[in-house]
């Protein structure tokens, strides 16, 4: 895949993916979108991928978000982004495999909204987070102004989008929309212990978890408890419904297939 702005790995059941442009504080330009759009597309169709970390390059910023740099060089020039939005992800629905927000350091604006997308965020102690765009006469449109309301009290919310205020890691971890804080140095290492945790369940049952929780989120419960999830009938179906029963009878560690 011929990526400029994107940093792109693959070990053993783990994506690496690095946002790299550490000189404008890891914001993104129009093809930075396009280049994660493709790199999430081959994440989600690959089989043997199973868990994604999502990071930025240095040790300032996770992202910045937007370049704003880039539409002042750019005046009148529209940002057309790939159908799933920013940064290729913060309108994509459809990826039922964890991804895994490694925060280095700010993350404002789209790099909030990034996180806010994520299924779990880890922080370093340094990061800082916050949706400042009322403040340069934009809106976080990306998300932000949705998934924070959501995921965090509304009075909180609303200060925080009102006002463009930043908040620190640890009240991030207070208010849940980080999962924990670590020194920057023990960051990855923290997001890997977490997708190791991951990789050690079933990945069908993974991805039915996921689809099903974020799927029945905003239904009544009787309708969420009725709905057929596709992946979660591809699972019971599959080799590791039965792998899981039958390692655990006969003692040993399960030999997940991911079919």
């Amino acid at each position: 895949m011929d990526l400029t702005f994107i940093k792109y790995e693959k070990r053993g059941h783990l994506a690496y993916i690095t946002i790299n442009r550490p000189e404008v504080m890891n914001a993104l330009n129009p093809q930075c979108h396009w280049e994660l759009h493709r790199i999430w597309d081959d994440f989600a169709a690959d089989h043997n991928l199973w868990v994604a970390i999502l990071t930025g390059a240095g040790e300032r910023a996770f992202s910045a978000g937007h370049d704003l740099k880039y539409s002042a060089e750019n005046p009148g020039v529209p940002i057309e982004l790939p159908p799933g939005g920013f940064a290729g992800f913060t309108a994509r629905f459809g990826i039922n495999k964890p991804i895994i927000a490694a925060v280095n350091g700010l993350a404002l604006g789209g790099g909030f909204e990034i996180a806010l997308a994520s299924d779990l965020v880890v922080a370093a102690e340094h990061a800082r987070f916050g949706l400042p765009e009322p403040r340069v006469g934009l809106i976080a449109g990306a998300g932000g102004v949705h998934r924070l309301p959501r995921q965090i009290p509304l009075k909180i919310a609303m200060s925080m989008m009102l006002t463009g205020r930043q908040i620190t890691a640890e009240e991030a971890c207070r208010l849940g929309v980080v999962n924990e804080v670590t020194p920057p140095t023990g960051l990855m290492a923290a997001a890997e212990r977490w997708a190791g945790e991951i990789m050690q369940c079933a990945p069908l049952s993974i991805r039915a978890t996921k689809e099903a929780a974020l799927g029945g989120l905003h239904m009544p419960l009787s309708e969420a408890l009725a709905e057929q999830f596709p992946a979660t009938k591809k699972l019971l179906t599959s080799h590791d419904v039965k792998e899981g029963p039958r390692a655990f009878a006969e003692k040993r560690k399960p030999q997940w297939r991911g079919e």
